[in-house]
């Protein structure tokens, strides 16, 4: 009976101990104590303050939990936490509007303005080029297939980004110009951003919001670029 005692008393010990060490987070050693004290010197000079016993250190810093700020942005824009699951950084003052694409949301912002517009969306294809090419050459509904298409620019880095730039006819907005840009954002997932406009805007208009929303791209709970 005296064992059985006994033993439960140490399991009660250990257990209790352990759920001490795992919730304490002030960065203390949880397994250590306090410096020993009160320790008597005979047959010796009077002590310097060095033999007396240490004052206890502080505690180690813990790293923080607090979420980093929000990261500066340039006159003229916002950084928004999309519910979509995304961090972006929009120009002030565009409304933002959503529907549901064929395999995943489609976000719109709108410039009051001017008719600018940026979307995003995510991809489904294995690579940025893949989508791209399925997006302009699709015979059902590629956007080469739309009135006075013409291709004006492209570029591409490899698996990281495709973009193309080109202008085609709305039926109800005139001459547009479109920015598409597809890329590998940081934690590898695919979207495509794409910046459009009057076709007689400058096309820094058109480049400077769609450089701002890429570069500040950040997917929710994954690493930011």
């Amino acid at each position: 009976m005296l064992i059985a005692l006994t033993a439960t008393a140490v399991l009660g010990a250990g257990v209790g101990a352990g759920i001490w060490a795992f919730t304490r987070d002030d960065g203390t050693d949880p397994a250590g104590g306090a410096p020993a004290t009160g320790v008597t010197v005979t047959n010796a000079p009077t002590a310097p303050a060095s033999d007396t016993a240490p004052a206890p250190s502080a505690p180690a810093a813990t790293p923080s939990a607090t979420p980093s700020a929000t990261p500066s942005v340039a006159p003229g824009y916002r950084h928004a936490q999309d519910p979509v699951g995304y961090a972006i950084t929009v120009p002030q003052g565009w409304r933002r509007h959503q529907k549901q694409g064929e395999s995943a949301p489609v976000v719109t912002y709108d410039s009051p303005d001017d008719g600018r517009q940026l979307q995003i969306f995510a991809l489904v294809e294995e690579s940025p080029a893949a989508s791209l090419d399925l997006a302009e050459n699709a015979p059902a509904y590629g956007f080469a297939r739309q009135p006075g298409y013409r291709a004006l620019t492209r570029d591409a880095d490899g698996d990281a980004f495709s973009e193309l730039t080109y202008r085609y006819d709305d039926e109800d907005r005139g001459p547009r110009q479109v920015i598409d840009h597809r890329f590998r954002a940081a934690d590898g997932t695919l979207y495509a951003i794409r910046s459009s406009g009057p076709e007689t805007l400058d096309g820094t208009l058109l480049r400077d919001p769609l450089t701002t929303a890429v570069d500040s791209f950040c997917p929710s709970g994954g690493p930011c670029a």
